[in-house]
């Protein structure tokens, strides 16, 4: 009798290990939450230890997710080719030497160059452990899944944040990158004895010792082992063709559509994390209050992740997603004449928190499940990556309407439309893409 591990997937209710690459999965998003929140904790110190004027001090914060953006771009996709797990390994390694390269360097343009070599492994770890945690979920609990994966950034922001204060205090902002790069090392082991490969990956590209592997897997999740590959849905596709797959006719319009939103999504999402503690000052506020601010807009992610996914596993995704891009759009107009009140201002914080996160990881929910897997890390990376470029924008765009004359808390009004234009045009994606609640996210 032929098994068909896919369908077992899908069905059965999840499995130890299925939680645990999860689990993992949760570890490396905590990763990249730390790496973009290092580089803000330890400006200050860098500054004035070397003399940094502010341009310095944006090309430094720029550095890392530049090479983020590139990451995606150009290295997540060789998982469609290599595997999602020696991908992550390679990128696991890239990115811990660059944080522990990080701290010896004696020049602004040493760290720019590191936090860029950083940035480019967190980058192509990012659209991988996405397409794992999304694949190795059954189709009640992938969002949960994939949106659980994505509480790791507001956890590794929240964690790390504290902790590189502490580590500033005692012994420098050097500590803080080599713990940075320890940690990100130490997860190596991790992955090679606990993250399985992707069954999708292997049924597709069919590796050397492709059975002998999803017959271990099969063992693990309970099944006989098989006789021989199951078949392959679509043929191989090579690194060019994969991009040319994602642009053809048939998927150019969803492709376009999912750049479009990461774009939209990552612009305003780094506008609210990175402007506001700072805004929150302008505006009235004293130093220790915007930073209380920054801190609950992490808090808040926390538990946005996982209230999207939780909701996705009873309504639409897509429906889900649109409502909390429109939450969003309607706090942030809100926020805007809070400053009145610290209460007030600090507990929209914490909601603005819950529900642009919640818009992030519903994002990154939606977008492994519109391709197929011989192009999905590819189809992820490539949204991630056109993200990011917002997320390079978006604070410069803020500090041109700043030096234009904008009220600090007006800025919000306008990021506001930027969610509201989201919710739009993910209402245009939905006749190309519509999970359903229960199945919703087991289309390829």
């Amino acid at each position: 009798m032929t098994v068909d591990l896919k369908r077992v997937v899908d069905e059965r209710p999840m499995a130890p290990f299925q939680w645990l690459a999860v689990g993992i999965c949760i570890v490396l998003n905590m990763i990249d939450g730390f790496d973009v929140l290092v580089m803000a904790f330890t400006a200050s110190s860098v500054s004035a230890e070397w003399g940094l004027n502010g341009a310095q001090i944006g090309l430094l914060f720029s550095a890392g997710l530049f090479g983020m953006a590139a990451g995606s771009l150009f290295i997540a996709p060789w998982a469609d080719r290599f595997g999602r797990r020696p991908l992550i390994l390679f990128c696991l390694l890239l990115s811990g030497v660059g944080m522990l390269l990080s701290a010896l360097t004696q020049t602004p343009l040493q760290l720019a160059l590191m936090r860029g070599l950083t940035g480019l492994g967190i980058g192509g770890i990012l659209a991988s452990s996405n397409v794992i945690a999304s694949e190795y979920a059954n189709k009640r609990w992938r969002g949960l899944a994939v949106s659980l994966q994505s509480t790791g950034y507001a956890l590794g922001a929240t964690l790390g944040g504290l902790l590189s204060v502490w580590l500033l205090t005692h012994f420098g902002w050097r500590s803080v990158f080599i713990f940075g790069g320890v940690v990100t090392l130490a997860v190596i082991p991790l992955v090679l004895l606990y993250l399985p490969e992707s069954l999708d990956f292997l049924i597709a590209r069919r590796p050397v010792n492709a059975l002998a592997r999803i017959n271990r897997l099969a063992a693990r999740l309970g099944q006989p082992a098989l006789g021989a590959l199951p078949l392959a849905m679509t043929a191989p596709t090579s690194g060019r063709g994969r991009l040319a797959q994602l642009l053809s006719p048939d998927s150019r319009r969803t492709t376009l559509l999912i750049w479009l939103l990461f774009f939209l999504v990552m612009f305003g999402f780094y506008f609210v994390m990175s402007w506001t503690p700072k805004l929150l000052v302008a505006a009235g506020l004293s130093a220790q209050q915007g930073i209380s601010g920054g801190v609950l807009l992490s808090v808040g992610g926390i538990f946005g992740a996982a209230l999207i996914g939780a909701m996705a596993s009873r309504w639409r995704l897509t429906r889900v997603l649109s409502l909390f891009m429109l939450v969003t759009a309607g706090l942030l107009v809100l926020f805007v004449g809070s400053a009145s009140s610290v209460s007030m201002a600090l507990g929209l914080g914490l909601l603005i928190g819950l529900f642009a996160n919640g818009c992030v990881a519903g994002l990154y929910a939606l977008s492994p499940i519109v391709y197929d897997a011989s192009v999905r890390a590819t189809g992820v990376g490539w949204g991630i990556g056109i993200g990011r470029i917002g997320a390079i924008l978006s604070p410069t765009v803020a500090g041109l309407l700043l030096d234009g004359g904008w009220q600090p808390l007006h800025l919000y009004g306008v990021f506001a439309v930027v969610f509201v234009i989201a919710a739009a045009v993910l209402l245009a994606l939905r006749p190309a893409a519509q999970p359903q609640p229960g199945t919703q996210l087991s289309q390829a």
